[in-house]
C-alpha cells in the first residue's frame, strides 16, 4: 500500500467505533446530526439513481471508502445487491458485522479488488477528499472500469466554499489532512473519455427534511451555497455491450 495511503487507512482504524462521536462533536454547533445527513445522502442517492435507471431494482452497487457502513442499513433491499470497499480493513470487519447481506471487501487503495464492469453504479460519500492527491485521477479511473458501460458514477463531496462545511471540517480530527475539492474540480476529474454526461448540483443549501424540502433543496443547487454538492456521471460505451 502507497505509504500515504496506509497512513490513511491506519487514521481510520484508530475511529472505528468512534467515528460518530467525533463527527458529531464537530457538528455541535449546528444543532444537526451525522444521522441527518446520513440520511439526507442516501435519499439523494436513490434519488437518482431511479431518476437515471428509472428503477433500483436489478442493480448491482458498490460504495467505494463504505468505512463500517454508516449508509448501508438505508440502503439494504433497495438494489439488487449492494457491496462496500474500503482501505480499513478494521472498518470493513465491524461493517461485516453490522450488515452481513452486505458482500465487503477490504483494499490497498489503488486497484478495486472487482472485475471490469462489475456495477451498475459506484458511489463514494465524502472521501476523495482523503484520497491522497497524487492518486485523485488514478481513483477515478477504477471508478470507471468497474463500472459496466452506462453504468452511473456517483460522488458525494463537502463543499469548501461553504463557510460552515469549513467549520465542521476544522474541527474534525480525522479531516485535519483532508484536501477538499470543489464542484469544479470534482468536474476536471471525471472529464475524461471514459465519462459522459457529468455534472455537479449543490445539496444542503437547507436541511431538507422530508422529500419536499429535498425538491426545494435540488432547486436551490444550482447556486453554490450547499454544505457539500454530489457529481452524477455515467460510463461511457454502449449499454448493451456490457
Amino acid at each position: 500500500m502507497d505509504p500515504q495511503q496506509k497512513a490513511v487507512a491506519e487514521e481510520f482504524d484508530r475511529y472505528q467505533t468512534t467515528y460518530k462521536t467525533a463527527v458529531n462533536d464537530a457538528l455541535s454547533f449546528s444543532g444537526l446530526d451525522v444521522d441527518f445527513f446520513t440520511r439526507v445522502k442516501a435519499e439523494y442517492l436513490v434519488d437518482l439513481v431511479r431518476d437515471g435507471f428509472g428503477t433500483t431494482e436489478g442493480l448491482k452497487v458498490l460504495d467505494i471508502g463504505c468505512g463500517i457502513g454508516n449508509y448501508h442499513s438505508l440502503l439494504t433491499g433497495r438494489f439488487a445487491e449492494l457491496s462496500g470497499v474500503d482501505v480499513s480493513a478494521a472498518c470493513i470487519d465491524i461493517a461485516r458485522e453490522n450488515h452481513p447481506e452486505v458482500a465487503y471487501l477490504a483494499y490497498d487503495g489503488t486497484r478495486l479488488p472487482y472485475e471490469d464492469g462489475s456495477f451498475d453504479v459506484v458511489f463514494t460519500i465524502c472521501v476523495i477528499h482523503h484520497v491522497p492527491v497524487p492518486q485523485w485521477q488514478g481513483f477515478v479511473s477504477e471508478m470507471a472500469r468497474v463500472l459496466r458501460p452506462g453504468g452511473m458514477a456517483l460522488v458525494f463531496e463537502h463543499n469548501p466554499r461553504n463557510p460552515l462545511t469549513m467549520r465542521v471540517v476544522n474541527r474534525c480530527p480525522f479531516d485535519k489532512d483532508a484536501v477538499l475539492l470543489n464542484a469544479g474540480e470534482a468536474t476536471a476529474l471525471f472529464t475524461t473519455p471514459a465519462f459522459s454526461s457529468v455534472h455537479t448540483r449543490h445539496i444542503l443549501s437547507i436541511p431538507p427534511w422530508n422529500a419536499a424540502l429535498r425538491r426545494v433543496d435540488s432547486v436551490l443547487g444550482y447556486l453554490p451555497l450547499g454544505a457539500q454538492y454530489y457529481l452524477q456521471a455515467r460510463r461511457a460505451g454502449d449499454p448493451a455491450a456490457g
